[in-house]
């Protein structure tokens, strides 16, 4: 018998793939919390309506789930998002991982980590290359996410 908790990222994912974000935000709990190097602290709805946002903004948008597991309580995934940076118009290949923390059959805690100097490299550019490593760039980025997710929420209201 399949795990529940492996059939919900297999769900997410898919619905990642296609551009669904609704059907993602319906994986998380009313509490969820979320975290990335872009994204550090994202709670509640907030999961949610970045992947509504994301989904939203990208029109080529290629998702691959590569490897999945979970249990009872936590699970696992690999993924990869090959898009167009729509800032710059930079193709990008993000390489995640995922760790998950389950609660009544949805997504309590989801954390994904990248290499954000490499995505940085991709996305940017030049000034990635140069000053994807500094906490300087990392806290740029974060804002900007920050103030798009924000304008975001304010006309999806």
């Amino acid at each position: 018998m399949a795990n529940p908790n492996d059939e919900l990222i297999q769900r997410f994912y898919a619905a990642f793939a296609e551009g669904r974000g609704d059907s993602m935000a319906a994986c998380y709990t009313d509490d969820a919390h979320f975290s990335d190097p872009v994204f550090p602290d994202l709670n509640g709805a907030e999961p949610g309506q970045m992947w509504r946002m994301l989904t939203g903004a990208s029109d080529d948008l290629r998702i691959e789930l590569v490897e999945h597991e979970a249990g009872e309580e936590t699970g696992s995934a690999r993924w990869q998002a090959h898009y167009t940076f729509t800032q710059t118009g930079r193709p990008v290949t993000n390489d995640v991982r995922a760790t998950f923390r389950f609660r009544d059959g949805l997504i309590a805690d989801h954390q994904d980590d990248f290499d954000f100097h490499r995505w940085s490299r991709q996305a940017l550019g030049l000034p990635g290359l140069l000053l994807g490593w500094t906490p300087i760039l990392r806290s740029q980025v974060r804002g900007k996410a920050a103030e798009r997710l924000e304008e975001f929420n304010a006309r999806d209201r």
